[in-house]
């Protein structure tokens, strides 16, 4: 330390008087009006080192304030993300309501044409195993729904309840091997039964000399005591005919996609 102040004991000397006369030069200007011609010669050679220190002292003020602002534009950044996520998370919320109450109500304008009385039900679970094809709604014994009822969408028919819980049921859809369904062909009246066969259905006992055709719609039949009449169940795909034997063998695809199955309706009365 005392090497570097006896090298530099000069430029430090220098630097101490030229502060120290500026000062003076300072406070002299505060008592006179008139300027000496000594203070003339301070102010033109204090002036370089003036403009100098006038400039540091710029540059760090502009820093100092360029950080503030940074500090301040990222806080106020960061509460904008924040509402941001707050208001797409609220804009997919009304488009899921949105999309929800369009599904309700083709639901219940195909229920309307059946005239007669029906629950909604939320899907809250599904079983699509190779043993079962069933799925679980939120209605049970306490909102009055029991075993047998009939489960339908807007797309046709879903299936039947086969077991029940206070506040749950178990639907059995037509896709399940131990479904069956009586059904009609639409456009010709041809009667058969409609089994499930896991993903799709086939219609047994068509009588081989009638008229099934790829597209047509098959519809339940009403007998049975379980489906009312007419409701779209599933499109024929496919109708093979045999030489020997009496019947065709008909497969068709269900009118109700499963996989984006949500909402259903119970029906809870009789013919009126």
């Amino acid at each position: 330390m005392r090497e570097l102040l006896s090298r530099y004991r000069f430029l430090l000397l220098a630097i101490i008087l030229l502060l120290a006369t500026v000062i003076l030069y300072s406070y002299n200007l505060r008592q006179k009006t008139a300027t000496t011609f000594f203070e003339r010669a301070v102010l033109t050679f204090s002036a370089p080192f003036q403009s100098g220190i006038d400039g540091v002292v710029d540059t760090i003020t502009a820093t100092w304030g360029n950080y503030l602002w940074l500090v301040d534009t990222q806080q106020r950044n960061l509460l904008l993300e924040d509402e941001n996520l707050e208001l797409r998370f609220k804009l997919q919320q009304s488009q899921e309501i949105s999309l929800q109450n369009k599904r309700l109500r083709k639901l219940l304008a195909f229920v309307d044409e059946l005239d007669r009385p029906a629950l909604p039900a939320q899907v809250i679970g599904e079983d699509a195993s190779n043993w079962a094809r069933t799925i679980i709604i939120d209605k049970g014994i306490d909102a009055g729904l029991r075993n047998g009822l009939p489960v339908v969408s807007a797309q046709g028919v879903v299936g039947r309840i086969i077991k029940i819980a206070s506040n749950s049921a178990r639907v059995l859809l037509i896709t399940d091997a131990s479904s069956a369904i009586a059904t009609l062909v639409q456009r010709t009246r041809t009667r058969g039964i409609t089994r499930g066969r896991g993903g799709n259905l086939s219609v047994d006992y068509a009588l081989r000399d009638a008229d099934i055709q790829e597209g047509d719609l098959l519809v339940t039949s009403g007998m049975g005591g379980i489906f009312p009449k007419g409701l779209p169940l599933a499109l024929v795909e496919s109708v093979e005919k045999d030489q020997f034997s009496l019947f065709q063998r008909v497969q068709a695809k269900p009118t109700v996609d499963f996989s984006y199955l949500e909402e259903v309706m119970v029906i809870v009365g009789e013919d009126p």
